[in-house]
């Protein structure tokens, strides 16, 4: 079968042929992958940066965001058969450690994620565990079934709070940014500000219902925000990782208001949290992945009601041999997400 692979350590993947999955274990499942999706992770691994050299032990088949079809179950799986439609959940959980025995299995504490300590879903099958395949409604289509992960991250960063009436600041308008505009207005948000430098990512924010969208290089973000709310914005939602944008994004919290942080920094940041957070009486939320499976039914349900309409964040599906296209729109920012179609 054909994969895409983190051969040896440095830069680059390679797409080569490879022995297709023989052997199941009792609940290990055989998936015929029909779309899989790029994400900001599998290019920090393509770029083989110093996260990725920390982290993978090559060689790999990356690739993790996917929905295919089960065509073998192994002997003890009772929770899919063959013939189902599944998406996966990347962070595999041990099962067994407190986290998962408390309802918290997404911050397992011995988890593994799926084509990072594993092999992934970039290939014709691969092997998952019955434990994360979600069997997704038959109304949502292929391509945006396989970004239900990335979309799960957007709804689990938005609605840890409520909402309902309440104005929300994005920072960051990257695919999982854009995806929290759509989940912000259809759960009620009053106004949603979404802050952009990138100018291809500002129109994609306008075009997926942001109400107001600021570049931050081109104005000051914190007096744009106070003139506009009097009282600064209710929640922050943080997508970008950039130390800036946290630290202008708190400051348009208003007093005893909540943000929500997604964005991965990189290493330690330098920010004065005595007059940020703590004598502002700021609640802040430390998000990672989703929550199995509440999140996964809500994924669900806005799709399948289309109250969310992935079409404006999903720009591009390839066919799977043209994946070095995919990987050139995503290391130039040309694209919002990218779908590898393999049927």
């Amino acid at each position: 079968m054909k994969a895409i692979l983190k051969e040896t350590a440095g830069p680059g993947f390679v797409m080569k042929e490879v022995p297709k999955p023989e052997k199941l274990g009792p609940r290990e499942v055989l998936v015929k992958i029909r779309r899989a999706s790029i994400c900001g992770t599998d290019v920090h691994i393509y770029k083989w940066d110093e996260w990725s050299q920390s982290r993978i032990n090559p060689p790999l088949i990356v690739g993790h965001e996917m929905a295919g079809e089960v065509v073998a179950i192994g002997d003890a799986v009772t929770q899919v058969k063959v013939g189902d439609l599944v998406s996966a959940e990347t962070h595999i959980p041990c099962e067994h450690c407190v986290q998962c025995k408390t309802g918290r299995m997404h911050v397992c504490k011995n988890l593994e994620i799926l084509g990072v300590d594993r092999n992934g879903v970039f290939t014709e099958y691969a092997v998952i565990p019955e434990t994360v395949l979600w069997r997704f409604s038959k109304e949502i289509p292929l391509d945006y079934a396989s970004v239900m992960e990335p979309f799960g991250n957007a709804i689990h960063t938005a609605l840890v709070t409520d909402l309902t009436g309440k104005k929300v600041l994005i920072t960051g308008a990257g695919p999982i940014g854009l995806m929290a505009i759509q989940v912000a207005k259809a759960s009620g948000a009053s106004l949603v500000i979404t802050s952009e430098v990138d100018p291809n990512r500002i129109q994609m924010a306008k075009e997926n219902g942001a109400d107001i969208v600021i570049n931050p290089a081109e104005q000051d973000l914190v007096k744009s925000i106070y003139t506009i709310t009097d009282d600064g914005v209710d929640i922050l939602l943080e997508m970008s990782g950039n130390k800036k944008a946290l630290e202008d994004g708190l400051k348009c919290v208003t007093m005893g208001g909540e943000a929500s942080l997604l964005g991965i920094f990189g290493g330690s940041i330098d920010i004065n949290l005595d007059s940020l957070v703590i004598m502002r009486g700021i609640t802040i939320y430390g998000i990672t992945g989703r929550k199995m499976f509440d999140t996964w039914k809500v994924a669900d349900e806005l799709l399948k009601s289309k109250k969310v309409d992935l079409s404006k964040v999903v720009t591009h599906v390839l066919p799977f041999e043209d994946w070095e296209k995919g990987f050139e729109l995503m290391l130039n920012k040309q694209c919002g997400k990218v779908v590898l179609n393999l049927d």
